[in-house]
């Protein structure tokens, strides 16, 4: 008797379970392809990336467009009912680009323009210009290497090209970027009078990408472009075939003093614990030669439509969700810090925090930085964000808006796209929003609110 109750107890029990199981699998079956109609069907993100790429366009830190789009971004998230909304304040850099800038070169043979661009942070040239004689070196090993003897007067030339061997494009920007940021430093400390360098693309074509870079402030400040990688092969094999040639280089950029600005936050409130927050973000400034589509309005609008279709399909999240975009993420990182700080301050408990800063291309999955537990809970999601592009959970990252949220213990992750195709716009003129898919973009924004869905169900 004792063995057939244990027997008829156990199958119970398995029955059970595996109703229950099966309960929980249908139930976030049932979300899951709520989100994905609604993204697809009545999705707002690609018309909201459309009007803060042709309506806004680029939104330098300080700048007019940049401050627009605060004002837009608040009124859009009010417009979607989210439970609150309000602005942060934080002080930026105001560094201003002026006229476009002058580059040509000139050798015994020929005077040549090529396209180049002032680095985010330069100083300008004077009003005249620069002329020197260029030198070509391709890392700080051969500077070192030339010494004051052979850069004392000279325009520094770093043709440090990507790592194509490498598969990932974000490991050879990794790699590169070095020359970007200390390069003018670096040739300053030598005697160098202004530093150029190779544009960072995996890609040779005729656009120059600019960026961020930034000076030692224990030596002297020159000042920094970078060159079109068409026009970095061809002054290299000017250099070559005829052993020296001159620069002349005219900026007219300047730093003003900081000015205020804001994070734009709207959330909605958790219905079991809205003391926990899950953050989702993107950067809503970028550089001022294009209208800043990938970089990064589409992580923005997506961060916004996650919000949007929760509320939409009805789904009250355990926690609260906030997105925030950020302000200054290209030229000082002062959003996501002040962001970060406040959050300290007002001792909040983030349980995670997720940012889209690669592109709004097809998803390939999520980079995290969290403690190992928490992947692998995560990783057992994993099947119902596979039919959607989303299968690689493996590699460690996060993001620079939410880096200061990852330093105070703050689970990190970052959407991870297909960005082969990255590097031909990032930083140039080229990002525009032609650029973006509309497919894609959605399929972005369904995985992160996928994720946001489950984190906030189910915790880490």
């Amino acid at each position: 008797m004792k063995n057939i109750f244990t027997t008829k107890a156990s199958f119970l029990l398995a029955l059970f379970t595996f109703n229950f199981s099966s309960f929980i699998f249908s139930q976030d079956s049932i979300v899951i392809k709520k989100i994905s109609d609604e993204i697809f069907v009545s999705g707002q993100i690609y018309k909201n990336e459309e009007y803060l790429c042709k309506k806004i366009g680029a939104r330098l830190t300080s700048s007019a467009g940049a401050e627009k789009a605060v004002q837009w971004t608040y009124n859009l998230m009010k417009s979607y009912n989210f439970d609150t909304v309000y602005l942060q304040e934080v002080m930026v850099p105001h560094w201003v680009r002026g006229e476009k800038e002058i580059g040509r070169v000139a050798s015994t043979i020929e005077s040549t323009s090529v396209a180049i661009t002032a680095l985010g942070g330069s100083i300008a040239t004077s009003k005249d210009g620069i002329t020197a004689e260029v030198v070509e070196v391709k890392d700080f090993d051969e500077l070192k290497k030339l010494g004051v003897k052979g850069v004392k007067g000279k325009i520094v030339f770093y043709n440090h090209p990507f790592d194509v061997k490498m598969i990932l494009p974000f490991q050879m920007y990794g790699e590169a970027v070095k020359y970007r940021y200390a390069g003018a430093s670096e040739a300053a400390r030598y005697g160098a009078v202004a530093s150029i360098v190779r544009s960072m693309t995996n890609y040779v074509d005729e656009y120059p990408h600019t960026g961020a870079m930034g000076y030692n402030d224990s030596l002297p400040k020159i000042p920094a472009c970078a060159i079109s990688t068409k026009d970095a092969e061809y002054l290299s094999s000017v250099l070559k075939k005829v052993g020296k040639a001159n620069f002349y280089l005219k900026m007219n950029c300047e730093t003003l003093p900081d000015v205020k600005s804001y994070n734009v936050i709207g959330e909605i409130r958790g219905s079991e614990h809205p003391e926990e927050i899950i953050v989702v973000g993107g950067h809503l400034d970028s550089w001022d030669l294009a209208e800043g589509a990938s970089d990064d309005g589409t992580g923005a609008m997506q961060s916004i439509e996650v919000l949007r279709t929760l509320k939409k399909i009805g789904v009250k999240p355990k926690c609260t969700i906030r997105a925030v975009m950020f302000m200054n993420e290209e030229n000082g990182l002062k959003g996501g810090k002040e962001y970060a700080e406040q959050a300290k301050k007002q001792n909040e408990k983030h349980i995670l925090a997720l940012e889209s800063d690669a592109g709004g291309f097809t998803p390939r999955g999520f980079s995290m930085t969290m403690s190992e537990d928490k992947k692998d809970k995560i990783k057992k999601w994993k099947d119902y964000f596979y039919p959607y592009g989303a299968y690689d959970f493996t590699r460690k990252g996060g993001g620079a808006d939410i880096s200061p949220l990852e330093k105070q213990g703050v689970p990190v992750m970052e959407l991870s796209p297909d960005n082969q195709r990255y590097f031909i716009i990032h930083h140039t003129g080229r990002d525009t929003f032609e650029q973006v898919n509309e497919r894609e973009l959605e399929m972005g924004a369904i995985v992160m609110t996928m994720m946001v869905y489950f984190v906030s169900e189910y915790g880490l």
